[in-house]
């Protein structure tokens, strides 16, 4: 069976295309259409249908542009309601793509609408199934976004649906099926996922800890709730986005992609109360950057650290970016909603300080000197993930992950110089220049974060839970 999965590292993210005898099916496409339509021009195919496997929450799906642009058809699962012309399939309602067939299951839990496709090939063999953000590799979905869409629906239901869906639909299928999610290790739709993005059935059911045969619904929901932390604050907008509809790409890029000078640029951010987002190199920014801008470099998981920390998909943005990656920039991130976006500044930073305007650093060292000046008196905060800071840390160091920093602001020292360190040197600039811009100027970056700083000679020190004290 002809299936592709094209996979979006940066935001964790899996289409799919399928074709035969010149008809194609598109699963779950990003926001940017066109590679989907230069893949199907490529076989001489027509796209037919556009599955939508659920309404999506981490990223904005590319289904109308799509549509317009190659009058596929738009297919969605049972109990789906979209503000737009859809094919709302049955249960087991099947679709022809040439010789294949497609069945819609439906399989409520991560939502209610979220539906699963099981792929047949020309022989008749079931061959995969598209599983959306019902089954991952590893995980299954979390089942509590979609509470505020729907009355009385608490993530305690959604789970108990979601068990029955895996069990009732999914478990009895053939082992040798394979499995095709939608997201993979580092997406926020699930806590457990998996670095690999497909695997076979069969292999799940032995090693996915929500696949055990001898689980109850109580077990179920106690496991898949636990450790469940809150979801970013963009999800519900990217929700109604998708459920909605939204503006085309096309007329994005036009109205954003514009060179700005210096002038401008500072004009536009004190008139339209715009956010600075500078999305260089960490070590870029660190020497010099403007003032109050915000630092999410693009080459990291860039859109969702802007989904997550500026949190307001309508929030006006002003772009500081590599020359050449202006357009990449805007792409990425419309590709989670986030589609005001004013202008860049022309000529980066540099034309910003020939300009004459005020520049800004990060006091910054490399981790050999952090291992001289530390001592017992250090205050150290580490932003990375509490399991990250459970496994290992700097003794007596303050855990504030990156994340929790809008609702955490105030276990920040305000009154001493603090170092400030993650894993790599990525996540640590970000929650610097947030810091900084909201007065607080008293830290010191330790580059490299822990992976420089294990090598730097620093004893790190694990967490102990005080139950298994003596």
């Amino acid at each position: 069976m002809k299936i592709e999965q094209i996979y979006t590292g940066c935001i964790a993210q899996a289409a799919y295309y399928i074709e035969s005898n010149g008809e194609a099916a598109i699963f779950d496409p990003l926001r940017e259409v066109q590679p989907y339509l230069d893949r199907a021009a490529k076989d001489n195919a027509n796209v037919k249908y556009i599955f939508e496997t659920h309404f999506h929450a981490d990223f904005v799906s590319g289904h109308l542009d799509l549509a317009k642009k190659s009058e596929g058809q738009i297919v969605y699962g049972p109990t789906a309601k979209p503000e737009f012309e859809a094919i709302i399939a049955t249960d087991n309602q099947e679709f022809k793509v040439g010789n294949y067939t497609i069945k819609a299951i439906h399989t409520p839990g991560h939502t209610l609408e979220s539906t699963c496709y099981l792929l047949t090939d020309e022989t008749g063999k079931p061959h995969g199934i598209i599983t959306g953000d019902t089954l991952f590799i590893g995980d299954v979905g979390r089942p509590d976004l979609a509470q505020a869409l729907v009355d009385d629906l608490t993530q305690e239901k959604l789970a108990s649906y979601l068990f029955d869906s895996l069990r009732n639909k999914i478990m009895p299928l053939p082992d040798d099926l394979i499995v095709y999610p939608s997201h993979g290790a580092g997406s926020a739709c699930g806590k457990n996922m998996s670095k690999e993005t497909t695997d076979t059935l069969g292999n799940q059911k032995k090693t996915n800890y929500a696949l055990r045969a001898d689980m109850t619904r109580e077990e179920f929901t106690k496991e898949l709730l636990d450790g469940l932390g809150l979801p970013p604050a963009y999800f519900p907008q990217n929700v109604m986005l998708n459920i909605q509809g939204y503006d085309s790409l096309d007329d994005i890029l036009a109205k954003s992609k514009k060179a700005l000078t210096p002038a401008e640029f500072e004009t536009l951010a004190n008139q339209a109360e715009a956010v600075i987002l500078d999305v260089r190199h960490e070590d870029d920014f660190v020497k010099k950057h403007i003032p109050n801008s915000i630092f999410i470099g693009i080459q990291g998981n860039f859109a969702p650290w802007v989904g997550a920390l500026l949190a307001d998909v309508k929030q006006p943005l002003l772009l500081v970016t590599p020359e050449g990656r202006e357009e990449e920039t805007i792409t990425r991130l419309s590709r989670v909603g986030f589609d005001h976006v004013l202008g860049y500044l022309a000529g980066g930073i540099d034309s910003w300080e020939k300009a004459g305007y005020e520049v800004d650093s990060v006091d910054s060292i490399k981790p050999e000197q952090f291992a001289t000046e530390l001592s017992e008196k250090s205050v150290v905060v580490d932003a990375r993930k509490p399991s990250e800071f459970e496994a290992e840390h700097v003794e007596n160091a303050i855990n504030i992950p990156l994340d929790t920093i809008n609702s955490n602001f105030a276990a920040v020292p305000k009154d001493e110089t603090f170092y400030l360190h993650c894993a790599g040197g990525y996540r640590s600039v970000i929650m610097a220049s947030i810091l900084k811009s909201r007065g607080i100027h008293n830290l010191v970056n330790v580059e490299k974060g822990i992976n420089g700083i294990r090598n730097a000679g620093i004893p790190l020190t694990q967490f102990v839970c005080p139950s298994t004290l003596k």
